[in-house]
Protein backbone atom coordinates (compact mmCIF):
# COMPACT_ATOMS: atom_id res chain seq x y z
CA UNK A 1 0.00 0.00 0.00
CA UNK A 2 1.10 3.20 -0.57
CA UNK A 3 0.25 7.10 -1.35
CA UNK A 4 0.77 7.82 -4.81
CA UNK A 5 -0.39 11.40 -4.74
CA UNK A 6 -1.71 13.58 -2.60
CA UNK A 7 -3.78 16.84 -2.92
CA UNK A 8 -4.43 19.60 -0.33
CA UNK A 9 -6.82 22.75 -0.75
CA UNK A 10 -6.77 25.90 1.77
CA UNK A 11 -5.83 22.57 4.59
CA UNK A 12 -4.42 24.63 7.56
CA UNK A 13 -1.12 26.87 6.01
CA UNK A 14 -0.79 25.40 2.07
CA UNK A 15 -3.40 27.36 -0.14
CA UNK A 16 -2.73 24.93 -2.89
CA UNK A 17 -0.56 21.71 -3.01
CA UNK A 18 -0.49 18.88 -5.55
CA UNK A 19 2.31 16.15 -4.71
CA UNK A 20 3.44 13.11 -6.76
CA UNK A 21 5.23 10.55 -3.90
CA UNK A 22 7.02 7.28 -5.19
CA UNK A 23 7.23 4.17 -3.58
CA UNK A 24 10.71 3.06 -1.31
CA UNK A 25 11.78 5.87 1.67
CA UNK A 26 10.61 9.39 1.15
CA UNK A 27 12.40 12.14 2.55
CA UNK A 28 11.31 15.69 3.38
CA UNK A 29 12.81 18.19 4.96
CA UNK A 30 12.47 22.00 6.13
CA UNK A 31 12.71 24.92 8.34
CA UNK A 32 10.30 24.12 11.58
CA UNK A 33 6.87 26.14 10.86
CA UNK A 34 7.16 25.26 7.10
CA UNK A 35 4.17 22.63 7.51
CA UNK A 36 6.17 19.50 7.45
CA UNK A 37 4.03 17.74 10.46
CA UNK A 38 0.92 19.53 8.50
CA UNK A 39 1.25 17.09 5.37
CA UNK A 40 1.48 14.05 7.69
CA UNK A 41 -1.29 14.96 9.19
CA UNK A 42 -3.08 15.15 5.70
CA UNK A 43 -1.81 11.93 4.46
CA UNK A 44 -2.89 10.21 8.06
CA UNK A 45 -6.43 12.03 7.72
CA UNK A 46 -7.36 9.70 4.62
CA UNK A 47 -6.54 6.43 6.81
CA UNK A 48 -8.31 7.29 9.65
CA UNK A 49 -10.89 10.25 8.36
CA UNK A 50 -9.97 12.54 11.65
CA UNK A 51 -7.25 14.87 12.39
CA UNK A 52 -4.25 12.75 14.56
CA UNK A 53 -3.62 16.16 16.55
CA UNK A 54 -6.42 18.69 16.03
CA UNK A 55 -9.54 19.09 18.61
CA UNK A 56 -12.30 19.49 15.50
CA UNK A 57 -12.19 19.88 12.17
CA UNK A 58 -12.53 23.93 11.99
CA UNK A 59 -8.82 23.85 13.06
CA UNK A 60 -7.71 22.41 9.86
CA UNK A 61 -9.18 25.01 7.70
CA UNK A 62 -7.63 28.01 6.41
CA UNK A 63 -9.60 31.13 8.02
CA UNK A 64 -9.31 33.20 5.44
CA UNK A 65 -10.38 30.77 3.18
CA UNK A 66 -13.21 29.68 5.23
CA UNK A 67 -14.61 33.48 5.42
CA UNK A 68 -15.02 33.85 2.27
CA UNK A 69 -17.01 30.72 1.85
CA UNK A 70 -14.03 28.69 0.05
CA UNK A 71 -13.73 24.73 1.13
CA UNK A 72 -10.62 23.17 2.33
CA UNK A 73 -9.86 19.78 0.39
CA UNK A 74 -7.60 16.51 1.62
CA UNK A 75 -7.64 13.72 -1.02
CA UNK A 76 -5.37 11.39 -2.31
CA UNK A 77 -4.85 8.69 -5.02
CA UNK A 78 -3.93 5.29 -2.83
CA UNK A 79 -2.38 2.36 -4.67
CA UNK A 80 -3.10 -1.02 -2.79
CA UNK A 81 -2.27 -4.73 -3.98
CA UNK A 82 -5.54 -4.95 -6.10
CA UNK A 83 -7.19 -1.73 -6.87
CA UNK A 84 -6.75 2.25 -6.85
CA UNK A 85 -8.01 4.17 -4.54
CA UNK A 86 -9.41 8.17 -4.22
CA UNK A 87 -10.28 9.21 -1.32
CA UNK A 88 -11.45 12.98 -0.99
CA UNK A 89 -12.25 14.51 2.45
CA UNK A 90 -13.76 17.72 1.98
CA UNK A 91 -14.88 20.20 4.59
CA UNK A 92 -17.32 22.96 3.79
CA UNK A 93 -17.66 26.13 5.06
CA UNK A 94 -21.12 27.02 6.99
CA UNK A 95 -20.89 31.05 7.81
CA UNK A 96 -22.33 31.84 11.39
CA UNK A 97 -25.98 32.89 11.30
CA UNK A 98 -27.28 35.97 12.20
CA UNK A 99 -28.80 34.23 14.97
CA UNK A 100 -25.59 33.42 16.11
CA UNK A 101 -24.08 34.49 19.61
CA UNK A 102 -21.03 36.59 19.82
CA UNK A 103 -19.33 33.61 20.74
CA UNK A 104 -19.96 31.25 18.10
CA UNK A 105 -18.71 34.30 15.38
CA UNK A 106 -16.49 31.45 13.80
CA UNK A 107 -17.71 29.73 10.78
CA UNK A 108 -18.84 25.99 10.89
CA UNK A 109 -18.03 23.27 8.43
CA UNK A 110 -19.50 19.97 7.16
CA UNK A 111 -17.59 16.59 6.29
CA UNK A 112 -18.03 15.39 3.33
CA UNK A 113 -16.15 11.78 2.32
CA UNK A 114 -15.91 10.05 -1.01
CA UNK A 115 -13.99 7.25 -1.92
CA UNK A 116 -13.48 7.07 -5.65
CA UNK A 117 -16.28 8.86 -5.79
CA UNK A 118 -19.26 7.11 -3.77
CA UNK A 119 -19.92 9.08 -0.36
CA UNK A 120 -18.72 7.04 2.48
CA UNK A 121 -18.70 7.88 6.54
CA UNK A 122 -15.99 8.04 8.36
CA UNK A 123 -16.15 4.04 9.93
CA UNK A 124 -16.54 2.91 6.03
CA UNK A 125 -13.61 4.67 5.19
CA UNK A 126 -11.69 2.87 7.92
CA UNK A 127 -9.85 0.07 6.79
CA UNK A 128 -9.35 1.12 3.47
CA UNK A 129 -6.10 3.16 3.75
CA UNK A 130 -4.06 1.70 6.53
CA UNK A 131 -1.11 4.21 7.80
CA UNK A 132 0.64 4.21 11.26
CA UNK A 133 2.26 7.45 12.28
CA UNK A 134 5.25 8.14 14.88
CA UNK A 135 5.62 11.58 16.19
CA UNK A 136 7.68 13.25 18.74
CA UNK A 137 4.11 13.73 21.02
CA UNK A 138 4.19 9.03 21.25
CA UNK A 139 5.96 9.65 24.52
CA UNK A 140 2.65 10.15 25.84
CA UNK A 141 1.73 6.57 25.41
CA UNK A 142 4.22 5.79 27.98
CA UNK A 143 3.28 8.51 30.44
CA UNK A 144 0.29 9.99 29.49
CA UNK A 145 -2.75 9.84 30.67
CA UNK A 146 -5.53 6.44 30.19
CA UNK A 147 -7.02 7.93 27.55
CA UNK A 148 -4.30 8.19 24.76
CA UNK A 149 -3.65 4.37 25.19
CA UNK A 150 -7.00 4.03 24.88
CA UNK A 151 -7.14 6.21 21.45
CA UNK A 152 -4.36 4.36 20.57
CA UNK A 153 -6.22 0.40 21.02
CA UNK A 154 -9.06 2.45 18.97
CA UNK A 155 -7.58 3.57 16.10
CA UNK A 156 -5.77 0.28 15.35
CA UNK A 157 -8.88 -2.12 16.21
CA UNK A 158 -11.13 -0.16 14.47
CA UNK A 159 -8.46 -0.24 10.84
CA UNK A 160 -8.43 -3.61 11.56
CA UNK A 161 -12.06 -4.97 12.33
CA UNK A 162 -15.29 -2.95 11.50
CA UNK A 163 -17.25 -4.94 14.06
CA UNK A 164 -15.35 -3.53 16.61
CA UNK A 165 -16.06 0.19 15.23
CA UNK A 166 -19.55 -0.06 15.26
CA UNK A 167 -19.33 -1.65 18.83
CA UNK A 168 -16.87 0.97 19.96
CA UNK A 169 -19.65 3.99 18.60
CA UNK A 170 -22.84 2.09 19.73
CA UNK A 171 -20.79 1.57 23.32
CA UNK A 172 -20.20 5.36 23.42
CA UNK A 173 -23.91 6.20 22.56
CA UNK A 174 -24.88 3.98 25.33
CA UNK A 175 -22.48 5.63 28.03
CA UNK A 176 -23.91 9.76 27.06
CA UNK A 177 -27.76 8.17 27.13
CA UNK A 178 -26.42 6.33 30.57
CA UNK A 179 -25.21 9.70 32.19
CA UNK A 180 -27.80 11.77 31.19
CA UNK A 181 -30.32 9.10 32.69
CA UNK A 182 -28.04 9.52 36.07
CA UNK A 183 -27.97 13.31 36.41
CA UNK A 184 -31.46 13.68 35.67
CA UNK A 185 -31.83 10.61 38.81
CA UNK A 186 -29.94 13.03 40.79
CA UNK A 187 -32.68 15.90 39.71
CA UNK A 188 -35.40 13.29 40.65
CA UNK A 189 -36.58 13.51 37.15
CA UNK A 190 -36.74 10.23 36.38
CA UNK A 191 -36.74 6.80 38.26
CA UNK A 192 -33.53 4.55 39.11
CA UNK A 193 -35.74 1.28 37.26
CA UNK A 194 -35.06 2.87 33.80
CA UNK A 195 -31.38 2.24 34.37
CA UNK A 196 -32.24 -1.43 33.54
CA UNK A 197 -32.31 -1.15 29.99
CA UNK A 198 -29.22 0.84 29.81
CA UNK A 199 -27.16 -1.14 31.94
CA UNK A 200 -28.19 -3.95 29.93
CA UNK A 201 -26.91 -2.32 26.61
CA UNK A 202 -23.60 -1.12 28.22
CA UNK A 203 -22.63 -5.14 29.50
CA UNK A 204 -23.65 -6.57 26.01
CA UNK A 205 -21.74 -3.90 23.95
CA UNK A 206 -19.01 -3.80 26.67
CA UNK A 207 -17.97 -7.04 26.53
CA UNK A 208 -17.38 -7.37 22.90
CA UNK A 209 -14.64 -4.24 23.25
CA UNK A 210 -13.10 -5.36 26.22
CA UNK A 211 -12.90 -9.15 24.57
CA UNK A 212 -11.53 -7.76 20.89
CA UNK A 213 -9.05 -5.68 23.05
CA UNK A 214 -7.87 -8.54 25.43
CA UNK A 215 -7.04 -10.85 22.11
CA UNK A 216 -5.54 -7.66 20.29
CA UNK A 217 -3.07 -7.06 23.21
CA UNK A 218 -1.92 -10.48 23.67
CA UNK A 219 -0.60 -10.43 19.91
CA UNK A 220 0.86 -7.05 21.25
CA UNK A 221 2.79 -7.83 23.88
CA UNK A 222 3.99 -10.04 21.50
CA UNK A 223 5.32 -7.68 19.32
CA UNK A 224 6.25 -5.28 21.18
CA UNK A 225 8.33 -7.46 23.45
CA UNK A 226 10.20 -8.10 19.77
CA UNK A 227 10.32 -4.44 18.60
CA UNK A 228 11.67 -3.49 21.96
CA UNK A 229 14.92 -5.87 22.06
CA UNK A 230 15.88 -5.10 18.44
CA UNK A 231 15.90 -1.26 19.27
CA UNK A 232 17.54 -1.41 22.60
CA UNK A 233 20.09 -4.85 21.02
CA UNK A 234 18.67 -7.09 24.12
CA UNK A 235 18.07 -6.06 27.12
CA UNK A 236 14.98 -6.39 29.42
CA UNK A 237 12.05 -7.83 28.15
CA UNK A 238 8.85 -4.92 27.79
CA UNK A 239 5.73 -6.52 28.80
CA UNK A 240 2.71 -5.33 27.98
CA UNK A 241 -0.17 -5.61 29.67
CA UNK A 242 -3.80 -5.23 29.11
CA UNK A 243 -6.08 -3.98 32.34
CA UNK A 244 -9.56 -3.29 32.08
CA UNK A 245 -11.25 -1.52 34.42
CA UNK A 246 -13.16 -4.70 35.20
CA UNK A 247 -10.80 -7.25 36.20
CA UNK A 248 -11.16 -10.61 35.14
CA UNK A 249 -10.85 -14.07 36.18
CA UNK A 250 -10.05 -16.21 33.25
CA UNK A 251 -6.42 -15.24 31.26
CA UNK A 252 -8.46 -15.82 28.16
CA UNK A 253 -11.94 -14.39 28.18
CA UNK A 254 -14.64 -14.67 26.43
CA UNK A 255 -17.58 -12.71 25.71
CA UNK A 256 -19.54 -14.46 27.81
CA UNK A 257 -16.87 -14.54 30.74
CA UNK A 258 -16.88 -10.22 30.08
CA UNK A 259 -20.51 -10.18 30.46
CA UNK A 260 -20.29 -11.76 33.62
CA UNK A 261 -17.68 -9.56 35.28
CA UNK A 262 -19.06 -6.31 34.04
CA UNK A 263 -22.72 -6.83 35.05
CA UNK A 264 -21.71 -7.88 38.00
CA UNK A 265 -19.30 -4.40 38.23
CA UNK A 266 -22.02 -2.03 36.78
CA UNK A 267 -24.86 -3.45 39.35
CA UNK A 268 -21.87 -2.92 42.55
CA UNK A 269 -21.58 0.37 41.18
CA UNK A 270 -24.76 1.89 40.90
CA UNK A 271 -24.82 3.73 44.08
CA UNK A 272 -21.87 5.32 43.33
CA UNK A 273 -23.06 6.51 39.56
CA UNK A 274 -25.75 7.80 41.06
CA UNK A 275 -24.04 9.61 43.66
CA UNK A 276 -21.26 11.36 41.11
CA UNK A 277 -24.13 11.35 37.94
CA UNK A 278 -21.87 9.61 35.37
CA UNK A 279 -20.63 5.97 34.65
CA UNK A 280 -17.66 4.85 36.54
CA UNK A 281 -17.03 1.30 35.24
CA UNK A 282 -16.60 0.41 31.56
CA UNK A 283 -13.84 -0.03 28.82
CA UNK A 284 -14.45 3.50 28.72
CA UNK A 285 -11.73 3.43 31.63
CA UNK A 286 -9.61 0.63 30.73
CA UNK A 287 -5.68 1.42 30.19
CA UNK A 288 -2.96 -0.49 29.69
CA UNK A 289 0.59 -1.17 31.63
CA UNK A 290 3.88 -1.29 30.27
CA UNK A 291 6.72 -2.76 32.41
CA UNK A 292 10.69 -3.41 32.06
CA UNK A 293 11.72 -5.97 34.63
CA UNK A 294 9.40 -5.06 37.35
CA UNK A 295 9.45 -1.43 36.65
CA UNK A 296 6.55 0.85 35.61
CA UNK A 297 7.39 2.90 32.78
CA UNK A 298 4.38 4.60 33.03
CA UNK A 299 5.97 6.13 36.22
CA UNK A 300 9.29 5.17 36.56
CA UNK A 301 10.46 5.76 32.82
CA UNK A 302 13.58 7.82 31.47
CA UNK A 303 12.87 10.43 28.95
CA UNK A 304 15.31 7.54 26.34
CA UNK A 305 13.53 4.63 28.15
CA UNK A 306 10.02 6.30 27.09
CA UNK A 307 10.69 6.84 23.76
CA UNK A 308 12.36 3.79 23.01
CA UNK A 309 8.99 2.11 24.34
CA UNK A 310 6.43 4.58 22.20
CA UNK A 311 8.94 2.94 19.10
CA UNK A 312 8.24 -0.30 20.08
CA UNK A 313 4.52 0.48 20.20
CA UNK A 314 4.63 2.27 17.04
CA UNK A 315 6.03 -0.12 15.19
CA UNK A 316 4.32 -3.21 17.01
CA UNK A 317 1.32 -1.77 15.64
CA UNK A 318 2.43 -1.61 12.14
CA UNK A 319 3.70 -5.26 12.40
CA UNK A 320 0.08 -6.09 13.63
CA UNK A 321 -1.72 -4.09 11.27
CA UNK A 322 0.23 -6.04 8.23
CA UNK A 323 -0.73 -9.21 9.75
CA UNK A 324 -4.16 -8.79 10.47
CA UNK A 325 -4.69 -6.81 6.93
CA UNK A 326 -2.21 -8.97 4.82
CA UNK A 327 -0.89 -5.49 3.41
CA UNK A 328 1.82 -3.25 4.68
CA UNK A 329 0.71 0.12 5.65
CA UNK A 330 2.20 3.24 5.18
CA UNK A 331 4.37 4.32 7.21
CA UNK A 332 5.00 8.58 8.51
CA UNK A 333 7.58 9.29 10.77
CA UNK A 334 7.18 13.21 12.12
CA UNK A 335 10.76 13.95 12.60
CA UNK A 336 11.79 11.26 15.28
CA UNK A 337 14.59 10.39 14.15
CA UNK A 338 16.56 13.62 15.27
CA UNK A 339 15.58 12.33 18.83
CA UNK A 340 17.61 9.30 18.67
CA UNK A 341 21.20 8.45 18.99
CA UNK A 342 22.93 6.60 15.67
CA UNK A 343 22.41 2.84 16.60
CA UNK A 344 18.36 3.03 17.43
CA UNK A 345 18.26 5.27 14.41
CA UNK A 346 19.71 2.85 12.55
CA UNK A 347 17.44 0.02 13.88
CA UNK A 348 13.96 1.99 13.20
CA UNK A 349 14.78 2.52 9.94
CA UNK A 350 16.06 -1.26 9.35
CA UNK A 351 12.18 -2.13 10.18
CA UNK A 352 10.18 0.46 9.00
CA UNK A 353 12.05 0.73 5.43
CA UNK A 354 10.94 -3.11 5.25
CA UNK A 355 7.25 -1.74 4.25
CA UNK A 356 6.52 -0.52 0.96
CA UNK A 357 6.37 2.85 1.53
CA UNK A 358 8.05 5.37 4.43
CA UNK A 359 7.63 9.01 4.35
CA UNK A 360 10.36 10.63 7.32
CA UNK A 361 10.61 14.36 7.41
CA UNK A 362 13.36 16.26 8.61
CA UNK A 363 14.41 19.86 9.80
CA UNK A 364 17.85 19.40 7.52
CA UNK A 365 18.86 17.70 4.66
CA UNK A 366 19.61 14.25 5.41
CA UNK A 367 22.96 12.86 5.85
CA UNK A 368 24.29 9.14 5.58
CA UNK A 369 25.56 10.19 9.19
CA UNK A 370 21.49 10.58 10.37
CA UNK A 371 20.32 7.83 7.80
CA UNK A 372 22.81 4.96 8.27
CA UNK A 373 23.01 1.94 6.04
CA UNK A 374 19.38 2.82 4.23
CA UNK A 375 21.38 5.80 2.38
CA UNK A 376 23.85 2.98 1.05
CA UNK A 377 22.86 2.78 -2.82
CA UNK A 378 23.88 -1.15 -2.43
CA UNK A 379 21.61 -3.59 -4.25
CA UNK A 380 18.65 -4.20 -2.25
CA UNK A 381 18.72 -1.61 -0.80
CA UNK A 382 15.20 0.76 -0.47
CA UNK A 383 14.71 3.57 -2.98
CA UNK A 384 14.83 7.02 -1.47
CA UNK A 385 13.66 10.46 -2.67
CA UNK A 386 14.32 13.76 -1.41
CA UNK A 387 12.06 16.51 -1.09
CA UNK A 388 12.54 20.09 0.15
CA UNK A 389 9.39 22.23 1.51
CA UNK A 390 9.80 26.03 1.61
CA UNK A 391 6.94 28.93 1.59
CA UNK A 392 3.89 26.10 0.43
CA UNK A 393 5.88 24.32 -1.67
CA UNK A 394 7.15 20.74 -2.17
CA UNK A 395 10.22 20.59 -4.64
CA UNK A 396 12.02 17.18 -5.34
CA UNK A 397 16.00 17.30 -4.64
CA UNK A 398 18.00 15.06 -6.79
CA UNK A 399 20.69 13.28 -5.13
CA UNK A 400 24.02 14.25 -5.87
CA UNK A 401 27.34 11.90 -5.91
CA UNK A 402 27.79 8.70 -5.85
CA UNK A 403 27.72 7.80 -2.19
CA UNK A 404 24.63 10.53 -1.08
CA UNK A 405 26.45 12.78 0.91
CA UNK A 406 23.38 15.15 0.81
CA UNK A 407 20.85 15.88 -1.32
CA UNK A 408 20.98 19.58 -3.40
Amino acid sequence: MRLSHLSLTNFRNFPQLELDLPPGVVIIYGRNAEGKTTLLEAMYLLAIARSSRAENDIQLVNWDAAAEGQDTIVSGTVDRQDERLRVHIGYHSVPPSPASSPRSDRPRVRKEIRVSRVRRTASELLGLVNAVLFTADDIQLVNGPPSIRRRYLDILLSQTQPVYLRSLQRYQRVVQQRNRLLRALQEHRAEEKELAFWDQELVKVGATIVEARHHAMAALSTLCGERHRDLVDGGEDLAVEYRPNVPLETGSPTVEDVERALASAVEGSTRKDMAVGSTTVGPHRDDFRMSLGSVDMGTYASRGQARTVALALRLAEAAYLDSARGEAPIILLDDVLSELDAPRRSRVLERVTRYEQVIVTMTEPPTEGTMGEVWRPEAGSPVVSFFELESGAVVPVPATGPELEHPG
